[in-house]
């Protein structure tokens, strides 16, 4: 399995729209995001993008979109919105974690993944791992801002019953 990831921030008149705009960006805004619990499954690859991930083969409006994400959405000047997510890896099964998190400031989100991933390790008695993370934020100026970190697991067609 590939798991793609990726962040952005989106600006727009109110705070959804703001958010629309990083899922946009992120390319995940015509799926039907659903959550998931942050396991990565044995043998999968991480792939980090700068810009959105890849469009996915076959997929259409509306489709499924397993993910693991963060969002931190702020709406007055001055205030930050910040949100990542991080991930371990073993590197000889692929098997691992996500985490997620959003705040008000870089450093709170970076500390909290970075805890986080460390108790869920501590948690499975596995052996520390590197940390790996991916962490946008800003400054709301005119209009209202969302932080949005992603991971992408698949995607899925809704079955006709």
């Amino acid at each position: 399995m590939k798991i793609h990831v990726s962040t952005s921030l989106g600006l727009g008149p109110t705070s959804l729209s703001a958010f629309d705009q990083a899922l946009m960006k992120t390319g995940v805004a015509n799926y039907n995001l659903i959550r998931l619990s942050s396991v990565i499954p044995p043998k999968s690859e991480i792939i980090e993008h700068e810009g959105g991930v890849p469009a996915f083969e076959g997929g259409t409006w509306g489709d499924r979109l397993y993910v693991v994400y963060a969002e931190q959405r702020v709406e007055h000047p001055g205030e930050e919105a910040w949100a990542g997510v991080g991930w371990v890896q073993d590197p000889k099964t692929g098997k691992g974690l996500f985490v997620e998190h959003e705040g008000h400031s870089e450093h709170h989100v970076r500390a909290d993944i970075e805890a986080s991933l460390k108790g869920l390790l501590a948690n499975r008695d596995m052996p520390d791992l590197p940390i790996n993370m991916r962490v946008i934020g800003g400054v709301c100026q005119d209009q209202p801002l969302c932080a949005f970190a992603v991971a992408v697991y698949q995607k899925e067609k809704w079955q006709n019953f």
